[in-house]
């Protein structure tokens, strides 16, 4: 049996005996609204478009991040971002409640579809976009803006402020930066975009995403950080 296909079995196992054992869990109030916001500018091309929606997949499917999402009955969107007016929600507000939920809402982020091509990349305007969509997200005891990327901007208003706005209106924003074009993204995002409570992980190169956004969401959403 190849060994690709032997570890795919195993980690259907481990789902589906999570998903049992967290059948029953009683009813939580929401911990955290969480919003992934994903780069999809010129600079991303279709095979790390790819690498970005199945690593967000599989991410979601990791025993250890779902059994957070459930704990703490978390709330996930997804939105695309790439220049000035190129936002939008490609999934909506969803609350984990369920193995169910999880294992559908990994699907239909696997499955989406690329919202913007060969556009510029303006993260103020992005971060400005999930402050107005986290309005909408159900009552959570924490909103998280989750943001990647591969670029500083080459459009787009000033991002100086824009964490301090956050913090007031009660959102971390944390980044995941990934490293390769020459440009030290992990730098920008730690310096212009996070807020004080926030934090940055790096991947280095589009191959590391997948890793890079489980280990992100896992700290996210696990009741014990640090």
């Amino acid at each position: 049996m190849p060994e690709a296909f032997s570890a795919q079995l195993a980690r259907m196992r481990l789902v589906l005996l999570l998903l049992l054992a967290l059948a029953a869990l009683p009813a939580r109030a929401c911990d955290t609204a969480l919003l992934l916001l994903i780069d999809v500018s010129n600079s991303i091309d279709v095979a790390e478009y790819r690498l970005q929606t199945d690593g967000t997949a599989d991410a979601l499917l990791d025993p250890e991040v779902m059994e957070a999402l459930l704990q703490g009955q978390v709330a996930l969107s997804v939105v695309q971002w790439s220049g000035v007016d190129r936002q939008e929600v490609s999934i909506g507000w969803r609350q984990m409640r369920s193995a169910a939920d999880v294992v559908a809402f990994a699907a239909e982020a696997r499955a989406m579809r690329r919202a913007f091509v060969l556009s510029d990349t303006a993260p103020g305007e992005a971060i400005l976009f999930a402050l107005r969509h986290l309005e909408t997200a159900p009552d959570c005891g924490r909103r998280i803006i989750d943001i990647s990327g591969d670029g500083t901007p080459n459009a787009g208003m000033e991002v100086d402020g824009l964490p301090r706005r956050a913090e007031r209106a009660g959102v971390t924003i944390n980044g995941l930066a990934i490293e390769g074009m020459g440009v030290a993204i992990t730098q920008f995002y730690s310096r212009f975009l996070i807020t004080r409570d926030g934090f940055v992980i790096t991947a280095r190169g589009h191959r590391e995403y997948p890793d890079a956004i489980r280990r992100k969401i896992l700290r996210e959403v696990s009741r014990i950080f640090g």
